[in-house]
């Protein structure tokens, strides 16, 4: 990457940036979920440890607030980027950035900051309050979760992708695919339940996925305090393989979308 490549994505973080600094319903909204999500997830979890007795406690409540924690992380991370594609869809201004300097590659790393600021926006104020009124921080695991949370960043980047070329293919009939997609997963991803208890038939779709690969290193971490090396491995070659794909899938409805013109009248 060249200087002129950083500037170009600099001022498109910038352009998002100054949306949040100017707007503090928009920073709220982020924060919203995650902290919900923590204040039922940790209320459920110390009532069902309380059903089981008391030794059960502080591993319920563990591995029920990481599991939604880490989920969130794919969650905001696929949010994160492509609400701020859409962003660029809502304001009109897609059909300027194609005819700028910015290039797709330029233009998905730009998204992939704008999602890692919006995620840690969102999920601090989550994992503080975890500690605050569970006891739980997320890095009791030990410094393997910042591959956790790597790990799943790319699968929620790759499914916004996959989003956001369905979007340009497709125009604002696709829309409301962004908020529907990643929750689709739940079921493979193994975010409260071991991959066991999966049907057999079901299995090998999950094993496809980082994420059940992520969730089930998770809970060994959890458990015995040793890291599921082969896990990790594949939960990072599947991560890379699906981001490959969809950055294949986005570049090529991209560039068809510019040959169309869509790309001046999408969303209208």
């Amino acid at each position: 990457m060249n200087a002129a490549s950083a500037r170009r994505i600099w001022g498109l973080i910038y352009r998002h940036l100054s949306l949040y600094r100017h707007s503090w319903p928009r920073v709220l909204e982020l924060m919203y979920w995650p902290v919900l999500e923590m204040l039922v997830w940790g209320l459920t979890s110390k009532w069902l440890a309380a059903m089981a007795g008391e030794g059960a406690l502080a591993t319920g409540v563990g591995v029920l607030l990481a599991g939604a924690l880490l989920w969130e992380i794919t969650l905001r991370s696929q949010l994160g980027m492509t609400f701020s594609f859409m962003e660029e869809i809502w304001s009109r201004n897609l059909g300027h950035i194609s005819v700028s300097p910015l290039r797709p590659w330029e233009l998905v790393v730009g998204l992939i900051g704008i999602s890692i600021l919006r995620t840690t926006v969102a999920m601090v104020p989550a994992m503080l309050l975890a500690w605050v009124l569970y006891g739980f921080g997320v890095l009791s695991m030990g410094p393997v979760v910042v591959l956790f949370f790597a790990a799943l960043a790319l699968t929620g980047w790759a499914v916004a992708l996959g989003v956001t070329a369905l979007i340009l293919r497709h125009g604002a009939g696709a829309e409301a695919l962004a908020w529907s997609v990643v929750y689709g997963l739940t079921p493979f991803a193994c975010v409260f339940y071991p991959l066991a208890s999966l049907p057999g038939w079901l299995q090998p779709a999950a094993q496809a996925l980082p994420l059940a690969h992520v969730f089930e290193g998770m809970r060994q971490a959890m458990a015995t305090n040793t890291i599921a090396w082969g896990h990790l491995a594949a939960a990072f070659a599947l991560a890379g393989f699906w981001m490959a794909a969809m950055a294949w899938l986005f570049k090529s409805q991209y560039e068809g979308a510019r040959v169309r013109g869509a790309l001046l009248n999408i969303g209208e």
